[in-house]
């Protein structure tokens, strides 16, 4: 199938690794736009908006696609809860798959996350360590962020669980805490551990990225699997079949 994109984020990071994977996958990068650009004037003749920008663009970019009816794939990371729940509102009038991470491999993490979650439940300690390199400019990462919905959605906690770091004498850890650490720096495209620690036991489930390509793919495969489905936000997991 050949398809056509507007690639918004063009001049960053992976807005270069989609450029790069689109032409091997039968995909044209019909328009390539950054910030600043008017997304609107550019959407003749194209088939999907694929989005790595900005969290500040999010709005503006669905309010184009839904005025013209196209789909969307958004990679871009940094909303807040309160700015996403509004924004996959927006989202849900056009067909989109939304993800923190389109690797392949990380989406099976989460599978594997949420089946740990269920089975092991209070009585191992969990918690989300992620690396990145030093420009990243949010934190935890959206993998992350992904990984601890989980974890709290099948152990039936809220974000109130949640421990960002820690420091000083902070006392016994709560059976209800979930802890989650970022780290910066060099060149790392990324890396997500979860752990889950009983007594006498550890399982810690890893996956490491060491080419953005691994994400340009996964994203490009989305803008293929979007542009034939309803409108409805999606994830990876659905692009993958493993709902």
């Amino acid at each position: 199938m050949s398809l056509s994109i507007l690639l918004n984020g063009a001049r960053g990071r992976m807005g270069a690794a989609i450029t790069a994977a689109a032409p091997r996958m039968g995909i044209t990068v019909a328009a390539a736009l950054d910030q600043g650009d008017y997304i609107a004037s550019a959407l003749s003749g194209v088939d999907v908006i694929v989005d790595f920008s900005s969290p500040h663009a999010t709005r503006a970019l669905l309010e184009s696609a839904l005025a013209a009816r196209k789909p969307v794939v958004i990679g871009t990371t940094g909303h807040s809860p309160e700015e996403k729940a509004e924004l996959l509102k927006l989202a849900a009038g056009v067909p989109c798959v939304w993800a923190g991470n389109f690797s392949v491999g990380v989406n099976l993490l989460y599978a594997l996350t949420r089946r740990a979650s269920r089975a092991l439940g209070e009585d191992f300690d969990t918690e989300v360590v992620e690396m990145h390199h030093r420009r990243k400019k949010d934190a935890p990462s959206g993998t992350a962020a992904r990984l601890l919905e989980i974890i709290l959605e099948e152990r039936k906690l809220d974000r109130s669980s949640l421990r960002h770091g820690r420091e000083g004498i902070t006392g016994e850890r709560h059976v209800s805490e979930v802890g989650v650490h970022s780290l910066r720096g060099g060149d790392v495209v990324g890396d997500h551990t979860v752990i889950f620690a009983g007594d006498g036991e550890r399982l810690e489930l890893t996956h490491r990225a060491s080419d953005r390509a691994v994400f340009a793919h996964g994203a490009l495969r989305a803008a293929l699997w979007v542009a034939g489905q309803k409108p409805h936000v999606y994830d990876m997991q659905d692009v993958l079949g493993l709902t």
